[in-house]
């Protein structure tokens, strides 16, 4: 199946990412990976990212896909 690019939330995307753990932990997680990865922060900058970001749009998840691969 082809990963659908729509808007998410960014807890609804660290789930996808992170099945296993919390809500909560799988969130933080992606969160940390984004800041780790100074390329995938400009990108998603230039995007229109900002920190406390709640929903993501298409193009910001495609950027994370990108970088990260697909959930």
């Amino acid at each position: 199946m082809k990963f659908p690019f729509k808007s998410y939330g960014v807890q609804e995307l660290a789930v996808l990412y992170f099945p296993h753990i919390t809500v909560s932990s799988a969130s933080s997680q992606l969160k940390k990976w984004i800041t780790q990865s100074e390329p995938l922060q400009e990108t998603l900058s230039d995007a229109g990212y900002r920190s406390g970001q709640k929903i993501l749009t298409p193009k910001q998840v495609r950027i994370i896909v990108d970088h990260l691969g697909e959930p």
